[in-house]
Order: structure tokens, then C-alpha cells, then sequence
């Protein structure tokens, strides 16, 4: 297993906010979690609102948990609110199940962390994840619907 470096990381940051700046997106916040869980890298742009990194960090701290993308916590948290709830409540509250919550996996499929990202709309949110993943060498697994 790879396990997710500070380089990579920055990386992932990096893209990210310029992939957010091309689309034009509303300021944003990025949060990485290496596979336990730590802070390993993170930003907000100038203009975020006050808690944008806290949802950020629970987007992928909440894909960590359950180990699916944020994708799939959405689609669960229309089908069985109450397991999220409760899930949520097991996390202290650090989890948000919306979209901008994806794993990261390295070549093998092995899980090495998450980004989670926040400022924009929960489906541009992901997509600046993915391209941070990918231009990191990584993969993406940001659930499925």
C-alpha cells in the first residue's frame, strides 16, 4: 500500500483550487486526510465563509468513516436518514453527506485518505477533487448515486 505523502497532497491542493479558479467557481475551501483520518494538507481562499473548511473536513472525514465516497452517503441519507443521523452522531458531528467527500486510492486500489472539498455547488466541489486526484497520480472514488 502507498501511503499518501505531503507532496501528493499539495498537489491535490494545488490543482484543485486551479481547476476552481477555471470554472470560475465561488471561493472554496479544500481539506486532505491521510487514511487515518490526520490533517495533511489544507486551504480556503480568501472570500470562504466562516466554517466552509469544517464542511470540507466532514466530506471526507465521513467518506473515511464509511469508507464510500460522499456520493454514496447522500444517496443513503434520502434511502435511511436515521443511519446517517446516527452515523454523523458516532463521528461527533464530522460528517457531511454531500457530494465534494472522495476517497483517495492509489494504483493498487488501496485506500491512502480524502479530500474533501467546499464552496461551490456539491457537484463542482467533486470534480475539483478529481482533477487534484488524478493530477497527484492517484484515483478517485468518489461514490456512486
Amino acid at each position: 500500500m502507498t501511503e499518501l505523502t505531503l507532496a501528493a497532497a499539495q498537489i491535490i491542493v494545488a490543482t484543485a483550487l486551479d481547476h476552481c479558479r477555471a470554472g470560475n467557481f465561488q471561493p472554496m475551501s479544500i481539506v486532505v486526510l491521510d487514511a487515518r483520518g490526520a490533517l495533511k494538507a489544507a486551504a480556503s481562499e480568501d472570500g470562504t465563509s466562516l466554517k466552509r473548511a469544517d464542511i470540507a473536513r466532514g466530506k471526507a472525514f465521513g467518506a473515511l468513516s464509511l469508507g464510500v465516497g460522499s456520493r454514496s452517503l447522500f444517496k443513503r441519507a434520502k434511502e435511511q436518514a436515521f443511519f446517517i443521523a446516527a452515523a454523523s452522531h458516532v463521528a461527533d458531528g464530522a460528517l457531511v453527506p454531500v457530494p465534494g467527500g472522495v476517497l483517495i486510492r492509489d494504483q493498487a486500489g488501496a485506500l491512502i485518505g480524502a479530500v474533501g472539498i467546499s464552496g461551490d455547488t456539491s457537484d463542482n466541489d467533486e470534480a475539483a477533487a478529481l482533477a487534484g486526484i488524478a493530477a497527484a497520480g492517484l484515483k478517485g472514488d468518489p461514490g456512486a448515486d
